[in-house]
């Protein structure tokens, strides 16, 4: 599962048997989400992370978008 990114506590990272569309998974606390980065960032789900973490998490993807997109084509390709 290579890890892309810990900020806040929150980690972004992805399974080596992705599949489109283009997303990004996160964990906190033991909580996790997923969030779809292509088309548009959005929430996939959220099992239990909260609305405040999840704000951020959101914010982080948008910032980070391109190089997240990137990195899921190295990987991925």
């Amino acid at each position: 599962m290579p890890t892309l990114l810990i900020v806040f506590g929150i980690r972004f990272f992805f399974y080596m048997d992705e599949h489109e569309p283009i997303h990004v998974h996160i964990s906190y606390g033991g909580k996790k989400a997923k969030i779809e980065l292509s088309p548009a960032v959005r929430v996939i789900y959220n099992h239990g992370i909260k609305e405040q973490v999840m704000k951020k998490a959101i914010n982080t993807c948008k910032n980070y978008r391109e190089e997240f997109i990137e990195e899921w084509h190295k990987c991925f390709d």
